[in-house]
């Protein structure tokens, strides 16, 4: 079933629906309002006789004074008004029924003879007419001496309604008429975007991306339309963009592979005896092994950065164990390159929520960067302090710099300022959105021939 006739089905459906429940609303809404006015209005009527008959007629026998009450109470109404003992017999009636009838069979009068209002819906037993019923006890000094009874046709009122219910039937299928049109007009305006996107993406699965979908209108699919003729325009440049790829995953598959070959180089010039020593370099090992499973495991996510959306995992980090960690599996590198790498730390670093993997992540990045651009008896220092609300770390060297007309471009994807470098040029992009994922910003500071200094904070919460 196409998009067209899905949309106008759902569309029908739930008018159909909406107009339904309140066609159910409307109609039993005008009964009530009709039926119950004139429940009211008959029980206004015997409450004002019973009150009438209370004040003057209460010392007065019931029995005898039932022509005269008839006549005062159908004076002043034009329902049909009945004089009940209080053994529920008819004593006179407006209409002519002789007495001496027994309406204890009606709920009304058996209500009233107890001393309650009461009121009755039904058919009336000689014509088989639709009336309503309503009945008042008469009282006198306190006692219950019989009850009043008003009595009216509902056939008026029936007709009345019916008429309103055939009206309301009418504008609800007039309703959903209309609507059905719109539908069918709003679903012919989407589906026409479709058509037109599903016949660019046709083309473009040919391979010709010289194709452009037309944007018919400044909504979603209009937004579609904008978002398909942009990856068009950068499929064509797709080859580039795949050796960008493979050279950003060697920038990352580098590091740890570095970290492991030098303390394997580290481990084997070293005593056996020196346990300290080699049980660290496996453990690091060990650590940079795993990440290296874990960063081939996240190798097709990793095109996410393209968008800004890095995976981030949080977690309590101790920062102070972290930093040292790190500096622990860098000093061998430092050292055989004749770098002195110092790691000076605030006490009492609080503990932070952050993902230890990618915040480790950022600090081999900018560490191999200063390792890179720093050249023999040269300095790098780890720094990490707290400031209201946040821990600054810091990467400082003493290497070659940034030129500045350079430093604008370096956290750009791929940019490299010295084009004789290893790398992909991915390292501080990286790291400034795995920073930005974490509410924290990454800053860079740097004089040519005097070294660079790189600073990111991370929230304490």
């Amino acid at each position: 079933m196409g998009i067209q006739k899905r949309l106008v089905g759902s569309y029908f459906v739930v008018i159909c629906l909406t107009v339904l429940i309140l066609e159910i609303i409307l109609n039993v809404s005008v009964r009530y309002y009709y039926f119950h006015n004139i429940e009211e209005t008959l029980m206004n009527q015997a409450e004002l006789s019973a009150s009438f008959f209370q004040q003057y007629f209460g010392d007065q026998d019931l029995e005898e004074q039932s022509d005269r009450l008839l006549k005062g109470f159908a004076s002043h109404s034009d329902a049909q008004v009945q004089i009940i003992n209080v053994e529920g017999r008819l004593l006179q009636d407006s209409n002519g029924l002789q007495g001496d009838l027994t309406m204890t069979e009606y709920i009304d009068v058996q209500a009233a003879i107890k001393g309650q209002p009461g009121s009755w819906k039904g058919a009336d037993p000689n014509t088989e007419e639709a009336i309503y019923a309503v009945s008042y006890p008469l009282q006198a000094n306190g006692n219950i001496v019989g009850g009043v009874r008003f009595i009216t046709s509902l056939t008026e009122t029936i007709h009345t309604v019916k008429q309103i219910t055939v009206l309301l039937i009418g504008v609800g299928i007039i309703v959903i008429g209309i609507v059905t049109l719109l539908g069918l007009l709003l679903s012919w305006t989407i589906t026409r975007s479709i058509k037109d996107l599903k016949q660019a993406a046709d083309q473009m699965t040919e391979g010709d991306f010289s194709i452009r979908v037309h944007k018919r209108y400044q909504d979603e699919l209009g937004s579609l339309a904008d978002t398909l003729n942009m990856m068009a325009r950068r499929i064509s440049k797709s080859e580039q963009l795949k050796n960008d790829f493979i050279a950003s995953v060697s920038h990352e598959l580098r590091t740890p592979l570095t970290s492991i070959k030098g303390w394997a180089i580290t481990l084997k010039a070293s005593e056996v005896s020196n346990q300290p020593l080699f049980y660290d370099g496996l453990d690091i090992i060990e650590s940079e092994s795993d990440r290296l499973t874990h960063m081939v495991d996240e190798l097709l996510d990793f095109s996410k950065l393209d968008n800004g959306r890095i995976a981030v995992h949080f977690t309590s980090v101790d920062l102070t164990e972290l930093l040292q960690h790190i500096g622990r599996q860098l000093t061998p590198r430092a050292t055989r390159q004749g770098i002195s790498l110092d790691v000076k730390i605030e006490e009492h670093l609080p503990v932070i929520q952050a993902d230890e993997n990618r915040v480790k992540q950022v600090m081999i990045n900018l560490i191999d960067n200063s390792l890179k651009f720093t050249g023999s008896s040269g300095r790098i220092f780890i720094t990490a302090h707290t400031v209201p609300g946040k821990v600054v770390i810091s990467v400082e060297d003493t290497g070659s710099g940034i030129a500045e007309t350079d430093l604008e471009n370096v956290r750009q994807k791929f940019y490299k300022g010295d084009q004789q470098a290893s790398g992909s040029g991915l390292g501080l992009s990286i790291s400034e959105q795995i920073i930005k994922l974490h509410h924290g910003e990454l800053r860079i500071s740097s004089t040519l021939g005097k070294g660079t200094i790189v600073q990111f904070d991370l929230p304490i919460e």
